[in-house]
Formats: C-alpha cells, sequence, structure tokens
C-alpha cells in the first residue's frame, strides 16, 4: 500500500479542531506542552485567545477542562496516551466520568506505533483504562477521514469521550463516498464468509491487505472496522461471528481489556465463538523505527495474514 495516501491521525485530529473552532465559539483546547506533537498547535494558530497550554500537568489539565466543561465550554484536554489515560487517569475518572462532564480527550502517541520514545511512552493499556469509567465513550479511529468524523461526533455526544490517535502516518481507507461515521456503529470494510477478522486503529488496512492474501489461498474472510471500542456494536460483531464461525480481533493495544476482550466479552454471553485475539501480548514495549516495531510485534499484514491461517 505504498502508493496510498497516508496520514497520521493526531494530524487529522489537530486540523479537525480547527476546524471546529471556527463553527463553535464554545470550543476550547487544553493542552500539556506538547501543542506541536498532539498538533492542537494548528487550533492555537487561528484560535489563541481559546488553546491553553497548562504545562507539563497533566492531571492538573483535567481538572481545568472539568472546570471549563461545568462553566458550559467545550473542553477538548490533549496529551500523549500515556498521559491523558494513565498519569491523569484519577482526574479523568473523578473529576470528568463520575460528574458526567462534558470533556472530550485527545490523546495522541498511543501504542508502539511511538517508536524511539520507547516503552515508558507506547502506551498499550489506554484502551483497557477507559472502558472502565462509567459513561465514557471510547474512539479509535482507522485513518485520517476517520479521525475527523470522530472529532465531530465526539463534539456533538453530550458527555465524556476519549479519543487515540497515533504518531505513524496511516493508509486512507475510507475515501469512500458512502462511508458514514457513526458512534457505536462498526463498519464493514469487507464481506466473507469463512472468517471474521475485526480490527480498531492503526491495523485496520493491514487487516485489509491480510484479507487479500487469505483470498489469494482461497480464504474469504469478513473485515469489521470497529472504531466505537465502547459502546460497542455488539449487533455486528454478533452477527459476523454466527455467519463465520472464527472471529480475529486485531489491535496496537494489549490483547488484555482492549477490542479483543470486549467482543470476547460480548461474544461469550450472546454467541459463543472461538476467538483468537492479536495485539500487543503481556509485555512492554520497546525503542526502534515505528514501522520495525509493528512487524516485530505482529500487526503488519504478512503476521496478521500468518496468524489468521494458522488459526484457521
Amino acid at each position: 500500500m505504498s502508493d496510498v495516501k497516508k496520514i497520521a491521525t493526531r494530524e487529522s485530529y489537530g486540523n479537525a479542531l480547527a476546524e471546529l473552532g471556527k463553527a463553535h465559539d464554545e470550543v476550547v483546547v487544553l493542552d500539556a506542552d506538547l501543542a506541536a506533537a498532539t498538533k492542537t498547535g494548528v487550533f492555537k494558530k487561528a484560535f489563541p485567545e481559546r488553546h491553553i497550554d497548562c504545562g507539563i500537568a497533566e492531571c492538573n489539565m483535567m481538572g481545568v477542562a472539568a472546570g471549563l466543561a461545568a462553566a458550559g465550554k467545550v473542553p477538548f484536554a490533549s496529551s500523549f496516551a500515556m498521559f491523558a489515560a494513565g498519569r491523569a487517569f484519577e482526574q479523568v475518572r473523578n473529576s470528568i466520568g463520575y460528574p458526567k462532564l462534558n470533556v472530550k480527550i485527545g490523546a495522541t502517541h498511543a501504542g508502539i506505533s511511538v517508536g524511539e520514545d520507547g516503552a515508558t511512552h507506547q502506551c498499550n493499556e489506554d484502551i483497557a483504562l477507559m472502558r472502565t469509567i462509567p459513561g465514557m465513550v471510547v474512539i479509535n479511529p482507522s485513518d485520517d477521514i476517520e479521525a475527523k468524523a470522530a472529532v465531530q461526533a465526539a463534539y456533538e455526544h453530550a458527555g465524556p469521550v476519549y479519543m487515540r490517535f497515533g504518531r505513524l502516518a496511516v493508509p486512507v481507507i475510507n475515501d469512500k463516498p458512502e462511508y458514514k461515521f457513526e458512534l457505536g456503529k462498526g463498519v464493514v470494510l469487507r464481506e466473507g464468509k469463512d472468517i471474521t477478522i475485526i480490527a480498531t486503529g492503526l491495523p485496520v488496512a493491514n487487516c485489509l491487505e491480510a484479507a487479500e492474501k487469505l483470498a489469494a489461498d482461497g480464504v474469504d474472510a469478513k473485515v469489521i472496522n470497529i472504531h466505537t471500542i465502547k459502546p460497542l456494536d455488539e449487533e455486528l460483531v454478533v452477527a459476523a461471528a454466527k455467519e463465520t464461525g472464527k472471529v480475529v480481533t486485531v489491535e496496537e493495544h494489549s490483547i488484555i481489556g482492549g477490542l479483543g476482550s470486549a467482543v470476547c466479552d460480548v461474544l461469550s454471553a450472546k454467541a459463543p465463538t472461538q476467538v483468537m485475539k492479536i495485539g500487543i501480548n503481556d509485555t512492554y514495549g520497546e525503542s526502534g523505527p515505528a514501522v520495525e516495531l509493528v512487524k516485530k510485534y505482529g500487526l503488519d499484514a504478512d503476521s496478521i495474514y500468518e496468524k489468521v491461517k494458522s488459526f484457521l
């Protein structure tokens, strides 16, 4: 897919915020001394009076965001996923989630594709953390188009939303007239009858490529993009499992507590199905080029293809 247009979803986040700011005066963006990296600097340039740099104080930033929401503003609090979900978990839980405040959290640099920053910054636990907060919507877009749509949907949703964005440029796969983003609804990218591949975020494009490789071997794989992990599209997941009989989940996140766990929770209750989870195993990441890390941790198209074949 080297000839396909690629854009990092953190870039999409910054551009979407700037567009949102033009239409809505109540939108305020907060950052924790990372405006250049999270791309909220795009909003800051356009609306400096509505951008607040809270410094390297993520916990305080979430408190400020909560106060702004209580005062009628729509704050987008932004930082790396490790800091937004990890360091500030207590404040997100108690100051935003508990009172059900209308705060949107833009978490960039998620997963191992952070690359050379290494294990301390490669947050593979954020989806699991955010899923546990009652009422928190969790979105993990797969490309530029979906990321921009996610920001708009987050604004329109009344209540707390966690959005996950990446540092590595990924292929644009949703540039189709029929594409529609709807919170809590998965998207069938490829029909198939032999096995279902359910993916989220960065690996979605790689899953489509893996499905093409499987097709060459006579395996008809259904590919579903789950951009909203909470609330999960349970109806689509159950229907696909019943249709194909086997399910593979793929995510740039720990296999504990993320998309795979959400899918297994639903299927164990409503349609017991054999599931293989592909993601980061019970381990930390490491420093290295993002593309090489994606390959080493088994999230590239070839690795997904091989794992699905072995599962069959």
